[in-house]
């Protein structure tokens, strides 16, 4: 199976080091410290146990704001809110916990700095779900501030696209431009430990060939983690899903690529299996016997009578390729996602613009 899915895909390989505008120096670096991975200091559950233990003094004395309401079931709008609200106490316990996990953040950041794949990075952008909300924001630019603060040069700098978009624009930048001629728009998956989106976007390329005005025209959430599906049942239910939008688009007047990207979490292999880092998905994807492009392309083998060609690579990766267009000044730059987990990738520019000399 993995000797047919390159040469179906034919245009690359899966979580190829080298992509059309960017060489991929690394991603998904797993480091380590005593006490177990640092990308767990990091993430969306960190700042959730870092809630909790600021809010167990006041719990104790019966002044908890939040009641007894578990930290992972209050919703950022809900933190958001209360930032913003009158109850002085109850938003100081919220920047209380920004600020340690701002620690934490620029921490974990300062340990990737060091390794040597990430040596010169000159800025890094964050990502995930957890960034589209003001705590992330407020987190992500106090971290910032105490890179600076401790002399790192590289910054932090928020994605620029929704984090619920950016993955599925990404998915635009694995293929190679030549696949765009007589279309305007692709398809285009991103597979999280919670939920499966489908999308299709519009690469607007006549007018923005770098695709810095790509954009989603619609998608589909699915929440897995809700229906615990099988392996199979996942794959069938994602090509459904892959298959009413390319109707719809259609219908519309969208000139489709017989291309299809997909964002999925872990270390993909040349042959589109996937090596480690699947946990999360529903089934066992690690399995050397499933190949989800290869799958795909069984589903749904042609696009407007074209042979269709998938590629995958890693979800942080792919979410970082989303930023491409607004990171031409700079040579070596990088991502950190904040979500279930700390996804994590440095990009080298193959064509970097020069800095002008002031």
């Amino acid at each position: 199976m993995a000797e047919d899915t390159l040469t179906t895909a034919g245009i690359g390989n899966h979580g190829a080091a080298r992509l059309p505008s960017v060489d991929i120096d690394s991603y998904n670096i797993e480091l380590k410290d005593d006490d177990g991975f640092l990308g767990d200091r990091a993430s969306k559950g960190a700042f959730q146990d870092i809630l909790d233990r600021w809010r167990k003094p006041l719990k104790k004395n019966g002044d908890d704001p939040f009641g007894g309401k578990a930290s992972e079931d209050i919703s950022k709008k809900k933190l958001d809110d209360i930032l913003g609200g009158d109850d002085a106490e109850a938003a100081a316990l919220v920047h209380s916990a920004i600020e340690e996990f701002a620690q934490e953040l620029a921490y974990v950041t300062q340990r990737f700095l060091k390794t040597k794949a990430w040596d010169k990075t000159e800025a890094i952008i964050v990502g995930g779900g957890f960034r589209q909300s003001r705590i992330g924001e407020l987190a992500i630019a106090r971290a910032s501030i105490i890179l600076a603060a401790d002399g790192e040069k590289a910054s932090l700098i928020p994605i620029r696209f929704h984090p619920d978009e950016a993955a599925l624009i990404g998915c635009a930048h694995l293929a190679p431009s030549w696949i765009f001629e007589g279309h305007d728009s692709i398809l285009a998956v991103d597979i999280g430990g919670t939920n499966i989106r489908c999308g299709v976007v519009e690469t607007r390329q006549k007018k923005t060939p770098d695709l810095s005005k790509a954009a989603v025209w619609k998608s589909e959430l699915w929440r897995h983690a809700d229906d615990e599906p099988t392996r199979e049942g996942a794959v069938k239910k994602l090509a459904g899903m892959l298959k009413g939008l390319l109707k719809q688009a259609e219908d519309e007047g969208f000139r489709l690529a017989p291309f299809i990207g997909v964002s999925c979490p872990g270390a993909i292999d040349p042959d589109g299996s996937i090596e480690k880092g699947a946990q999360n998905l529903p089934g066992n994807w690690e399995s050397s016997k499933f190949n989800l492009p290869a799958g795909l392309i069984e589903a749904i083998p042609t696009i407007r009578d074209h042979d269709t060609a998938v590629l995958m690579h890693n979800d942080g990766v792919v979410q970082g390729l989303s930023e491409i267009p607004f990171m031409q000044d700079y040579k070596r730059w990088g991502i950190l996602t904040i979500g279930t987990g700390l996804g994590n990738a440095r990009f080298t520019m193959r064509n970097p613009k020069e800095k002008k000399k002031g």
